[in-house]
């Protein structure tokens, strides 16, 4: 968004218009409302930042649910930001270690900001982006003076002091004018650069947001490193220090699955579980317990095995439950080609299927169009290399444990 847009939006004109427009989901209903909002005769600054915010705000309510319909988006800021029940737990974590104040450094357009002001956390809120920054308080503006927005660097608002009782988050990211588009860097790349972050986070409470691939060997070997997946979707890592990591933790796997969440801590790194033959049941572990390996804990848990010892699933001869496995109970196995699996398809009348692939170079969508699906059931299909072999192996989703 250009400052002349934003502008335009934030009057009393503007934003009543904003609000009438409601959410927009198409692209055919983005060129309607530019056409009836142009003959009614407003501007193209105004035109172009009302149906921007009307299609974010629809975009947003997977993130914000209903808060969404009240905020003011950009685009690369509404896909970096943090999940409002996600960034509530981060909350929860600040409160629960005594503190009382954020610095949230590289806020983007707040969401983690909301999430501290809500928890009763005084918050000082800071963009390098001026537009951003605008957007960030316009958000933040129902908190007033307990959440405050600064247009700085995150190094020019810290200035080397945080308040007593006070931690400081982080998400350091690349980011262009008005955060049209955001993407994950190098570690030598990042804005604040991530040296400066982590010796931010030696001496002060401190959580960074990182994406969840980040590199292991380049994170601090005293902090806690937390991945977090949501709805089945890894999110994020966060590295927290100081009194927000806990004591004798530093690999977490945090599952948030609807508004419950599940979370499996460790000391390092777990060992993996031995390798058996597949049973009756597949289990697939969660990304963030992948992310955190974390898997061998899982296993043991289950008194499941790996069924090798470089793909990440698990098997086992008993049905399971555990909000850390997707599993899936066994059909049939079979040589990973089409011809076998199609007969496999058509002896058990499958015409839906799900296709999951793990160590295997083998394009799912290019795969099914080899297979013959015909009939009323539905199954999952797993391609993986065991031991030398690849194999496909026709299975049923198990209902995941809540």
């Amino acid at each position: 968004m250009e400052m002349s847009e934003l502008q335009a939006l934030l009057t009393p004109e503007g934003l009543e218009l904003l609000d009438g427009v409601g959410t927009i989901e198409s692209t055919a209903e983005v060129a309607r409302a530019v056409s009836r909002l142009r003959a009614a005769g407003h501007s193209p600054d105004l035109v172009s930042a009302v149906v921007g915010q009307a299609r974010l705000r629809a975009k947003a309510a997977a993130k914000f649910g209903p808060f969404g319909a009240r905020m003011l988006f950009t685009r690369a800021g509404l896909e970096q930001a943090t999940r409002l029940a996600v960034a509530a737990r981060h909350a929860q974590r600040i409160r629960s270690a005594g503190l009382t104040h954020v610095s949230d450094l590289g806020c983007g357009i707040g969401g983690d900001a909301l999430a501290f002001a809500g928890a009763g956390l005084a918050v000082l809120a800071v963009d390098a982006d001026e537009v951003t920054a605008a957007i960030a308080a316009y958000n933040l503006a129902p908190f007033g003076d307990d959440a405050v927005v600064r247009h700085a660097t995150a190094e020019e608002a810290l200035d080397g002091s945080v308040p007593a009782q006070g931690a400081v988050w982080m998400d350091p990211a690349r980011r262009t004018a008005g955060h049209s588009e955001t993407r994950r860097v190098a570690a030598d790349d990042y804005s604040p650069s991530l040296d400066w972050a982590f010796e931010v986070a030696a001496r002060t409470p401190t959580g960074i947001k990182l994406g969840p691939a980040h590199d292991r060997g380049a994170l601090p070997a005293d902090a806690e490193a937390q991945w977090v997946s949501a709805d089945g979707s890894v999110v994020e890592l966060v590295v927290w220090t100081g009194a927000l990591a806990r004591e004798g933790v530093r690999r977490s796997a945090l599952v948030i699955r609807g508004e419950r969440s599940h979370e499996l801590t460790s000391a390092a790194d777990a060992p993996d579980a031995p390798v058996r033959e597949l049973g009756a049941f597949l289990h697939e572990p969660d990304g963030a317990v992948i992310r955190a390996r974390l898997i061998g804990d899982v296993a043991r848990s289950l008194d499941a095995g790996m069924l090798d010892e470089h793909i990440a699933y698990l098997t086992s001869d008993a049905a399971v439950t555990s909000p850390f496995v997707q599993s899936f109970r066994v059909r049939e196995t079979m040589p990973a080609n089409p011809k076998a699996i199609s007969a496999a398809l058509k002896a058990n009348g499958i015409g839906r299927l799900e296709i999951k692939k793990r160590g295997v170079d083998i394009d799912p969508a290019a795969f099914r169009k080899k297979l013959t699906l015909r009939g009323d059931e539905e199954a999952t299909l797993i391609l993986a290399r065991i031991g030398d072999q690849r194999r496909a192996i026709l299975a049923d989703r198990v209902p995941a444990a809540n």
